[in-house]
């Protein structure tokens, strides 16, 4: 590919798996906080968790609160799709987790063979923890991470970029700590996909959190995984979670994105910037015109119904507000034309198993191949660098 900055908006660490028991609040939450239990056996029984069930999966998982979460195969088959694909399970042992999940210098060297400039940083384990139901236990978890992620990211901060892991079960409290982490450096923050029904954004309680993250230059992902508990949204682990569920995840990130945009959150906010990251691309086309459709076509008779000044559509504030991480979505790039090219943001998801890593540059090159090379440079990092406000 021709000689443009890369940028992953959607690579992630994996965790050390004495995070929160050496540096969380262990004399508050004690065996609550999130550890590492090995499964074994022929059926790799829990010795907590499962509810009475066995786990289909063995290897070492986290848990947390009596809840099995995240595997360690999420970071220790990293390329093995491309080499042996008939290898990939649900089994791994913490000790093969990949070193650049945990090692800022590992990371930067694995960016250096795949070809990547600049790294923008999420959780792995930190995903699952936003369906733990105990608000005041995920606000400990989130600062300990946070406090963890961003030394990692700062020991080598023009490659590594930090996203801030936020729980609004309190807004106060998410706008405290995302103003702490824009101090840290962080270059944006995470919040949940999905709140409870009785949560949605499009509620006036989170005014004070869309004012603090355009204020500080802080934009906000909606990360595949990161439901909050709720009707239809109760604690799952991996081996319940069907794919059925999975194959229909931009439910969520739509819902949570049409809610802001009809409440008119970024006609308040013009510079706010919200996006859908590990969703793909391909259901956007139809997203849009179904909101402009019943937008002007059903009018102020639906209850509730907010009206955009100046003739605006909700297409033109998801153009302008909204961005999208994806990582292989052949039919989201064919119709980019109507999504948005400025909108797409690549990135490889580097570590987990379904990653390009270690061949980034050769998939983009061939999922771009019938862009021009404008919209190659802007798809692979100049949307991230201006996204993120990148130098």
């Amino acid at each position: 590919m021709s000689n443009y900055r890369v940028i992953s908006s959607d690579n992630h660490v994996f965790e050390p798996s004495d995070l929160w028991t050496t540096r969380g609040e262990v004399s508050k939450y004690g065996d609550r906080l999130p550890r590492v239990i090995s499964l074994g056996g022929d059926v790799g029984r829990s010795v907590v968790g499962t509810r009475g069930e066995d786990a289909i999966s063995r290897g070492d998982w986290w848990y947390v609160d009596g809840h099995k979460t995240m595997g360690a195969f999420a970071a220790t088959q990293t390329g093995l799709r491309f080499e042996e694909p008939e290898k990939l399970s649900m089994e791994g042992n913490i000790g093969d987790v990949r070193r650049g999940g945990y090692i800022p210098e590992e990371h930067v060297k694995d960016m250096d063979i795949d070809g990547i400039d600049i790294s923008i940083v999420f959780p792995t384990v930190g995903l699952i923890l936003y369906s733990l139901p105990d608000g005041q236990l995920l606000n400990s978890l989130f600062r300990t991470y946070n406090d963890w992620v961003g030394e990692f990211c700062n020991a080598i901060p023009k490659r590594l970029k930090g996203i801030a892991m936020l729980n609004l079960d309190d807004v106060g409290e998410g706008v405290k700590e995302l103003e702490r982490c824009a101090k840290m450096g962080f270059t944006g923050a995470m919040i949940t996909v999905y709140p409870a029904e009785d949560r949605q954004y499009d509620r006036p309680e989170y005014e004070p959190l869309w004012a603090a993250a355009e204020a500080n230059g802080m934009p906000l992902s909606l990360h595949i995984g990161t439901n909050r508990p709720g009707t239809g949204q109760e604690f799952q682990d991996l081996d319940s979670a069907s794919t059925c569920f999975m194959a229909n995840v931009d439910h969520w990130v739509r819902m949570s994105i049409g809610h802001m945009i009809f409440n008119g959150v970024f006609e308040r906010y013009p510079k706010l910037q919200v996006g859908s990251v590990e969703m793909e691309l391909s259901w956007v086309p139809h997203f849009l015109d179904r909101m402009d459709y019943n937008y002007t076509q059903r009018g102020v008779g639906i209850a509730g119904s907010y009206r955009l000044k100046d003739g605006a559509l909700p297409s033109d504030y998801f153009h302008s507000n909204v961005f999208l991480g994806f990582q292989e979505d052949a039919l989201g790039i064919r119709d980019r034309d109507i999504i948005g090219v400025d909108n797409l943001l690549w990135g490889a998801d580097y570590p987990h198993q379904e990653s390009t890593f270690p061949r980034s540059r050769e998939i983009i090159d061939e999922i771009l191949s019938d862009c021009t090379e404008e919209e190659k440079a802007k798809i692979v990092g100049g949307n991230s660098t201006r996204v993120y406000g990148l130098d």
